[in-house]
């Protein structure tokens, strides 16, 4: 199975953002990425991170995948226990979303910073 861990964040927020991923196949690294993403709320950039996370990881896989973020918030969202109130962050969800039908099955896990 494929797994993303995938991080973004600010310096304000918001402020100047970035995302990294990791992409693993087990234990195996089989691609890692950053990039700046210019101004954003740390929200938005753990968004941002888990989408280009999709993104790549269509390039390995269309069965299952495991994505693991640092953000409870974002986890749960996704999961549908928590309702999406910020207008901002609920075309990042839908596109998320939308990037979940590329695979048969979507995990998400949510680890402590």
């Amino acid at each position: 199975m494929i797994t993303t861990n995938s991080d973004g964040g600010s310096r304000g927020n918001p402020g100047q953002a970035a995302i990294g991923i990791v992409i693993r196949d087990g234990e195996k690294i089989i691609k890692t990425h950053k990039e700046k993403i210019g101004t954003a709320t740390n929200n938005i950039a753990e968004y941002k991170a888990l989408i280009k996370a999709l993104n790549l990881a269509l390039n390995y896989t269309k069965s299952e995948i495991q994505c693991i973020l640092d953000s409870e918030l974002v986890v749960k969202q996704l999961k549908g226990d928590y309702s999406i109130s910020s207008d901002l962050l609920k075309p990042l969800f839908i596109t998320v979303k939308e990037l979940e039908k590329n695979f048969k099955h979507v995990a998400y896990k949510h680890v402590k910073r």
